[in-house]
Formats: structure tokens, sequence, C-alpha cells
């Protein structure tokens, strides 16, 4: 198994080497970023997804649900980073892929405008300048080339059968104290894709796609605030599998769920 994870990790990282903007068709762009207090603060999201539209891509908001016929590795997701500097704004963009990694990371563009509307607006579109300099033009590399290696990947490796498991709630004695054993409802071998959102957080969605639940991160890398519909609860891991835990009717609920970050 540790074989066929590693050809998986190999086949993946030998076509994110090269990839380029002109790989890519369509765009996430968050509502809100790091450096912003609210949602699309100073028109940074729609500024955005403007100069984006320019440059020919297709530009979907964070909280739109992209179609099921775009690959989730065929999608980048857009950011705005800014950099300290004394009575000046400087912003640039990167655009990262599924797996984290920066395909592309414009220039830094700079404003000595004092008004911050006007001088987030100009610092943006001065960024973007390097953008339009690459005279992007999509080649269909992601849907053709990426699609293809991960679909032959993912028929090597077969994902082992999980059936659904109830497990009934057991009391055991340790010391005169009771402790509980949650009921425990491991989930037919859905996957489940996390697509990111601003801030560090994630939507996880299905093949639909649909939104499933909404992960928030906290400062423990492997536990995220979790909202499944109507349930609340936490994403935690536990030996390498993440569990989405909640109360119901005062019993612990511990729900085994398949993530793809």
């Amino acid at each position: 198994m540790k074989k066929q994870l590693l050809l998986l990790l190999l086949l993946v990282s030998s076509f994110g080497f090269a990839q380029t903007l002109n790989d890519y068709k369509t765009v996430i762009v968050p509502l809100k970023f790091d450096f912003l207090k609210t949602e699309n603060q100073y028109r940074m999201s729609t500024l955005s997804k403007f100069n984006l539209n320019k440059v020919g891509f297709d530009v979907f908001y964070s909280n739109e649900v992209v179609p099921n016929s775009i690959n989730r590795c065929a999608v980048l997701n857009y950011d705005i980073v800014k950099e300290n500097g004394f009575l000046t704004t400087k912003l640039y963009v990167t655009f990262k892929d599924c797996y984290g990694k920066i395909v592309f990371q414009s220039e830094i563009g700079l404003s000595r405008e004092k008004d911050f509307q006007a001088a987030y607006n100009e610092a943006l579109n001065k960024a973007f300048e390097s953008v339009y300099a690459l005279e992007y033009q999509y080649n269909g590399g992601m849907n053709t080339v990426a699609e293809e290696k991960v679909a032959k990947v993912e028929k090597f490796v077969q994902p082992a059968k999980i059936e659904k498991i109830d497990k009934v709630e057991t009391v055991v004695a340790v010391g005169g104290s009771s402790v509980v054993t949650p009921n425990t409802t491991v989930e037919s071998n859905q996957i489940l894709f996390a697509q990111p959102l601003a801030g560090g957080n994630y939507q996880l969605i299905d093949s639909t796609p649909s939104i499933i639940m909404k992960i928030y991160k906290t400062s423990d890398v492997n536990s995220f605030i979790a909202q499944k519909g109507n349930l609340q609860g936490v994403l935690v891991k536990k030996n390498n599998e993440w569990f989405f835990e909640y109360y119901d009717n005062d019993q612990l609920v511990s729900e085994k769920i398949n993530v793809k970050f």
C-alpha cells in the first residue's frame, strides 16, 4: 500500500512542476483576504474577479459551487498578499493549485495613496500588470493531461471497501467511574474534497458537487470547528483519519470522514 501511495505522489508531482497559468481555465476568488477585516472590503474580491475575467479566466467566488464538469485539480486558488511598507501599500497576487503549490506569483504592486480604497485598488491593479504581461491563453492542459494521469492512478490504487458500521454505546467502569464510548458511524466510502476558503478554512464538497460540510481552522492543525447541515461539532484527525464528532441527544457521535485536502 505504501508503494502505491508513493507511486500516486510521484505521478501527481511529475506533471505539477511544469504547470503554468495557461494550463488552467478556472479560478476561485475568496470573499475575504487575511489582511482585511470584512468580506469584499475595498472591493478587493470584486476588482480581482474583474481583472481575472479580463485576463480570460472563468471565475467563481469561494461561496459558489464549481460545476461538476470541472476537474477539482483544474481549478486555481487565488489570493492577495499584503507586504509591509512605510507610507506605501504593497500587494501581490498568487495562484495555487489543488495541492497548495504556487503556480504563479505576480510582481508587487505599489501605491502611495493615503486613502485606503484608492491605495488598495491601485496596488492591486499594478500587481495585475505582471499577470497581463503573460498574455494568458488557455491551452486545455489540466483537463486533458492531469485528469488522464489522475484517472490512471486512481484505477491502479483501488480504495479499500468500507461498509457502514454502527457501534452501540457501551459503559466501562474504571476505578468506580463510568466512561462512555461514543456511538460511532463509519460512512460508506464517499470522498469529500476540501475546497479552500479564505483564512485557512475549507468547504467539503462531494462529486455532485454539493457542499456537505464547512470547517474552520483552530490553533491545532489536526482539529477544525465543523458544521454539517444543522449539526455543529469538530473535525479531528486520529491515527491519520478524520472524524466528525458532535452530540446527538447528549450522546457523543463520531463519524469517519474521507477527506482529500
